[in-house]
């Protein structure tokens, strides 16, 4: 087998409910129309084309649940009215004023919209089932992820590791009516087994390496970034910025010493750290190929014909202008021409179909495996979901050396054959945790590690009672909610970071007197009529995971 693994990680943290405008709601329903629907519509056309086994397709717990709420579903269908509406005051504006060309592409924009509103409806709201339905079909394999994308090697407890795995396998089966085979880790982070030392507070544990709650969970496999396979070092800047990761990275030198060493990463590995009750297997990410995507200087998204993406007019919020030139300031941009955008396209599939198998050449067998972003597709990169068509069905064409696979066919395909001591890491820059845990972050971690602890110490008591049950299922939604890594990664990147420390405080205090509550229950003491209000307001406005079970998470070292 020769082939090429696209693997799309679509995720957005929980934002029904919790605002919509300039941060919340809005950006499920970029998502949704600038790239879920586009992607959908990709992958329907290679399904009428006869392509199969074409992509994988990571879908997060928590966004499966959000999609699937009657809020966003109305909140979307308003959206996409809303910018139809808004494109066809452009169009006007733009005739009256003689820029002909401007109200050509705000046509454009009136088309696009009233398109993802039409295949919306199509599917009765539902962009799950949707893409279900493709699974069934053959045409993609969709993987889970963590419930709500916490950073697994930073949480306190392996308890809290086991219910962010075990509850995302349960809502995958619930949502996809199968069980997962795979898990996108957020933010490909690992963590092996060893005597950890918890940074927030010095108590030292021993700790399972993640993929023992993989294995329990039923998954087969897992991603890596391409230095964790070479035993890769975290990098020495990011380390002497913020002390207590230098803690954290000594003490795992103390207890498993990296093991470094060239293999090849086009080929399936087995990870197994002591005490796991079995191994997985892991894809490493392919770092030459992510660069034509991703790289600021080669990568496709910023040619000069493409949709300039932080240009937009006021107050549509549409886009009219093109990248360019990638270094130009916003104020030299030109004018977009969707009719100059297909050959560009199909260059840069041709150059990518290329690159892929110049890197296989000289291998008798190999999966190149290529991890992006969903989000990248569409609404960072608009033409990204033609250009992933374009791609997919170039190697699907007969004669080609390259075949489109996903990683459950790559891994029959390609068994592994050697098992690999994985060191502690992320794709984050510097390669290990620097994003979510620095200067900036430290504290929501005092908070994380304090609930957890504090959670699980009274859980066991809840169990008796209808209400203690229920008390627990909502604190861990709470929990979870609180753990998800969106949190810091928005502090330390600033992209909104207002928001996201309002959102820590907020689940902090809310799982604060959730606590409380649940002391007074296991007290006897009777609560008024406001706590029974708050509760009700919590599982009404965080109603996720309606079959969530945290008497299970005590069982992760069982």
């Amino acid at each position: 087998m020769k082939a090429l693994a696209f693997v799309l990680h679509s995720h957005l943290p929980y934002v029904v409910n919790h605002g919509t405008w300039p941060h919340g709601a809005e950006w499920l329903y970029e998502a949704a129309a600038e790239c879920y629907v586009p992607l959908y519509w990709v992958f329907r056309k290679l399904e009428e084309r006869g392509v199969r086994q074409a992509v994988t397709l990571g879908i997060t717990p928590i966004l499966a649940e959000q999609l699937r709420m009657p809020e966003f579903q109305q909140g979307f269908r308003q959206y996409l009215e809303a910018k139809q509406a808004s494109a066809a005051d452009d169009e006007q504006t733009f005739r009256r004023l003689g820029l002909d060309h401007r109200a050509r592409v705000a046509r454009f924009w009136q088309t696009f919209y009233w398109q993802v509103a039409q295949t919306f409806d199509e599917l009765d709201g539902d962009l799950v089932q949707a893409f279900a339905r493709l699974q069934e079909a053959g045409v993609v394999e969709i993987l889970t992820s963590a419930a709500t994308h916490g950073y697994l090697p930073l949480l306190g407890r392996d308890e809290a590791v086991w219910g962010q795995v075990l509850e995302g396998a349960r809502a995958y089966r619930r949502h996809f009516g199968r069980p997962a085979r795979g898990l996108w880790p957020p933010e490909l982070a690992y963590r092996p087994a060893y005597r950890w030392r918890r940074p927030t507070d010095g108590k030292e544990m021993d700790r399972h390496g993640v993929e023992h709650f993989y294995h329990r969970a039923g998954l087969r496999f897992f991603l890596v970034d391409h230095h964790l396979l070479k035993g890769g070092r975290a990098i020495g800047t990011y380390l002497s910025l913020f002390p207590g990761l230098k803690a954290l990275w000594q003490r795992f030198e103390e207890e498993h010493r990296p093991e470094e060493r060239e293999r090849d990463p086009h080929r399936p590995y087995y990870a197994l750290s002591p005490g796991s009750e079995g191994p997985v297997a892991f894809f490493t990410r392919d770092p030459k190929t992510a660069q034509q995507v991703w790289s600021r200087d080669i990568g496709y998204p910023g040619d000069p014909a493409y949709l300039e993406f932080h240009k937009k007019h006021f107050p549509s919020g549409h886009r009219y202008w093109r990248v360019t030139d990638a270094k130009a300031d916003l104020a030299d941009k030109q004018e977009y021409d969707p009719d100059a955008v297909p050959p560009v396209i199909q260059n840069h599939v041709r150059h990518f179909v290329g690159v892929v198998q110049e890197i296989l050449a000289r291998k008798d067998a190999g999966v190149v495996v290529s991890p992006f972003d969903t989000e990248l597709f569409g609404h960072w990169w608009f033409e990204g979901p033609r250009w992933l068509e374009g791609v997919l069905q170039s190697l699907a064409e007969p004669g080609s050396a390259v075949r489109p696979t996903t990683l459950s066919q790559a891994l029959e395909a390609l068994p592994p054959e050697e098992v690999v001591h994985l060191p502690e890491g992320s794709w984050g820059e510097g390669g290990f945790h620097w994003v979510w845990y620095n200067d900036d972050t430290a504290w929501t971690w005092r908070h994380i590690h304090r609930l957890e602890d504090a959670f699980f110490e009274v859980l066991p008591g809840l169990a008796p009672s209808h209400l203690g049950r229920r008390l627990a299922r909502q604190m861990a939604r709470e929990l979870l909610l609180l753990e998800s890594s969106d949190w810091q990664f928005l502090i330390t990147t600033w992209s909104a970071r207002d928001y996201a420390e309002q959102r820590v405080t907020r689940h902090v205090e809310d799982l604060e007197r959730l606590l409380a509550l649940a002391r007074a229950l296991l007290a006897q003491q009777t609560w008024q009529d406001a706590d029974f209000r708050f509760l009700e307001t919590l599982e009404q406005r965080d109603r996720i995971f309606p079959d969530i079970n945290p008497f299970e998470w005590m069982e992760a070292n069982a």
